[in-house]
């Protein structure tokens, strides 16, 4: 099947670990949320690594170094090292680089760690638009990026200098909910100045070749938890995908999501990198998974049966993406869902 055409999850008899060689593990909502490990992330990815899968960590978040997220994953009990990590700092850095002169002035609206792949990529960070920047480099500057920091950039690109974004995640999950992301801070600049990004992060194409450069991966599994960066990005790249349901996805977005935000396989947490997955098939004028049916009637899912929440939506994603074809479900799946228990 292919991924443009997938109207089910896929199932797998092999374990993910066993059937991938590198898992590009998104970091919050993911490993993490607010600093904190998400339950079961830890112990599951000891033993996929141990299993000798390859963790490489994929994040939109430029704010932090490689060094700097290495540490925290190796504090939280994830061994990793800085070159065990990519960031959308990275990317736009590379894409940067490709299209203007070596030792150019960049001017940096975004924390240390687009400064130091700028670095990396031998451009010289400046903070004013008055500096002559050839470029203006936009990332996540934490929940302190001073208003300021916006206006130098529309200064700059009011003048005619190109503007790149690492990413326009618009939100980040946090322990006390849903926060502004990047996005959230290019659209002030979008509104601004009228003018349109040159965009690395997922998941777009610059994310995608900058982890295929860096990790060597020959048969990936990306896992997240956005159906619009994680999935679209694996969708983009042409890999599969596992999402998990410990970030900002839910039931109902899952269900209508478009075919390029449909995951291969779906788990509840990152313990689904240690099994294999159900087959959904079809079954009774609809799709059957693990004990459940799922089906269309009356202009509503409908879920019948028993089994585990995760079985009933997967059969449910079967129905809901059946019955939308190449656009999104609109489908009432509530009372499918609670009798999911989800």
């Amino acid at each position: 099947m292919s991924r443009q055409s997938r109207t089910r999850p896929e199932g797998s008899t092999t374990a993910l670990n066993e059937a991938y060689d590198t898992a590009l593990l998104d970091l919050d909502g993911v490993v993490y949320s607010g600093g904190e490990a998400i339950a079961h992330a830890v112990a599951s990815l000891g033993t996929a690594r141990d299993g000798g899968m390859r963790l490489a960590y994929v994040t939109n978040n430029a704010l932090r170094t490689p060094d700097a997220v290495a540490r925290h994953l190796t504090e939280l009990g994830v061994p990793a090292e800085p070159t065990d990590v990519i960031t959308s700092s990275q990317a736009v850095s590379r894409l940067i680089a490709d299209q203007v002169p070596q030792g150019a002035r960049v001017l940096v609206i975004g924390g240390e760690g687009l400064r130091v792949a700028l670095r990396e990529r031998g451009l010289e960070p400046v903070d004013s638009a008055d500096d002559d920047p050839v470029a203006v480099a936009q990332g996540y500057g934490g929940p302190d990026l001073a208003w300021s920091r916006l206006a130098e950039a529309a200064y700059a690109i009011n003048r005619g200098v190109p503007w790149f974004a690492s990413n326009t995640d618009l939100t980040i999950p946090t322990p006390r909910g849903i926060a502004p992301g990047n996005g959230a801070a290019v659209e002030v600049v979008r509104i601004a100045t009228g003018a349109e990004p040159q965009v690395a992060g997922k998941p777009l194409p610059p994310m995608h070749r900058e982890t295929v450069l860096r990790t060597g991966a020959e048969r990936p599994l990306v896992v997240g938890d956005r159906l619009d960066t994680d999935i679209e990005g694996a969708f983009n790249g042409g890999v599969d995908s596992l999402l998990v349901l410990t970030g900002v996805t839910d039931g109902p977005q899952l269900l209508a999501a478009k075919p390029q935000h449909r995951p291969t396989f779906v788990a509840a947490d990152l313990r689904g990198l240690l099994a294999g997955q159900p087959e959904v098939a079809a079954a009774d004028g609809g799709f059957g998974c693990g004990g459940w049916t799922a089906s269309v009637r009356g202009g509503e899912l409908v879920l019948e049966g028993d089994g585990g929440p995760l079985d009933g939506l997967r059969a449910l994603c079967a129905a809901a993406w059946t019955d939308a074809g190449d656009g999104s479900c609109g489908l009432d799946a509530g009372k499918a869902l609670s009798r999911a228990g989800l």
